[in-house]
């Protein structure tokens, strides 16, 4: 795989706390205002072209209703409601870049009726009591880092009006494995020997720090996975914490040296259900894959089961941040291996 050069989350690089010893939620919404991470996002057909379907093409679902936009950024998602036929969208932002979704939406015609609210949503007030249609691209790396899944929990259960919809409503994280000798060589092992002398304990940091990048299809050796499934429209915020099992069968003779997650999104109120994934085997997106290299190399056969349990909660000093904690056992023909790591994705 091609590995892009360490930044922060927003540049889709591996995530690091940086020099400075700051999390992300000293970053974050400062991040958002910079019309960069807007055009990586706008330029992610998959992503964008998904809302746009499930807007657009149910347009008889947002016919004549109040819709909020949770973190509407450019105000993309709010323009497509409207255009759809939503009678007010009210957009919540709480970045500087809601100055210009402001122009943006009286530029294209919709003043009247989608209203810019500059703020965080658990700060701000709205001039109804219930909205019909909440519509959030919320999603983070790994699907749960630096996410706002907490914010539209909270704006459900605040604003959203009995049987009212949620776009997207499903989503389900997944886990494979895959063989990636090259990059564990150059990036991990190299700390084993630095021109004759051991650095190991930067190793150990390096293994801890999840990667965020594209993995190529072709070095998948195993099945796949659903380590959870989310559903918007019921969950709780504590359920974003979780630790639960998995079971991986190698496809191939091959080696494992990382396990590797990724999402699916569903937009289910859809008239015609319309669905996205992060998978390594599909369209590319922005948000890519999440790897988690192994300390043991699995030499695996075909039909071999790799299990294993993976355990996830937001940080307690920074609840957008995530430590994550992955034990795995297998024994094979050619190996076996128990252990149990931690990552932290900060």
């Amino acid at each position: 795989m091609e590995v892009e050069a360490p930044g922060t989350s927003a540049d889709g690089a591996r995530p690091g706390k940086g020099q400075d010893d700051k999390t992300s939620a000293d970053y974050y919404f400062d991040s958002y205002a910079h019309f960069g991470i807007h055009e990586e996002m706008l330029k992610d057909s998959v992503r964008t072209r998904s809302y746009m379907n499930s807007i657009l093409q149910n347009a008889f679902l947002f016919k004549g209703k109040t819709v909020l936009d949770i973190g509407c950024g450019t105000g993309i998602l709010s323009l497509f409601a409207a255009k759809a036929g939503a009678a007010h969208v009210y957009a919540i932002e709480c970045s500087s870049i809601a100055e210009q979704a402001k122009a943006i939406v009286a530029d294209n015609g919709f003043a009247d009726r989608v209203t810019i609210v500059h703020g965080k949503a658990e700060e701000v007030e709205l001039p109804v009591d219930k909205v019909d249609i909440i519509i959030s691209e919320w999603m983070g790396y790994f699907l749960l880092y630096e996410s706002m899944l907490d914010t539209v929990i909270y704006a459900r259960d605040r604003w959203l009006a009995p049987g009212g919809k949620v776009f997207p409503d499903t989503c389900r994280l997944m886990v494979t494995a895959i063989e990636d000798g090259e990059y564990r060589r150059d990036k991990i092992d190299f700390w084993d020997n630095v021109y004759g002398f051991d650095m190991r304990v930067i190793k150990a940091m390096a293994i801890a720090e999840p990667l965020v990048d594209a993995v190529n299809p072709e070095q998948v050796v195993a099945s796949e996975a659903v380590l959870r499934t989310f559903d918007i429209t019921t969950m709780r915020k504590e359920d974003a914490a979780f630790s639960v099992p998995f079971e991986l069968t190698a496809t191939k003779d091959d080696y494992v040296h990382a396990l590797v997650a990724y999402f699916d999104v569903s937009f289910g109120a859809c008239h015609k259900p319309v669905r996205f994934s992060t998978s390594p085997a599909c369209r590319a997106t922005h948000w890519k894959q999440t790897v988690f290299y192994l300390e043991d190399t699995l030499t695996v056969c075909r039909g071999e089961r790799l299990s294993g349990t993976l355990a996830c909660k937001p940080n307690d000093k920074n609840p957008r941040d995530l430590d994550i904690s992955l034990s795995y056992d297998f024994e094979g023909q050619h190996c076996e291996a128990h252990r149990k790591q931690e990552y932290r994705m900060r």
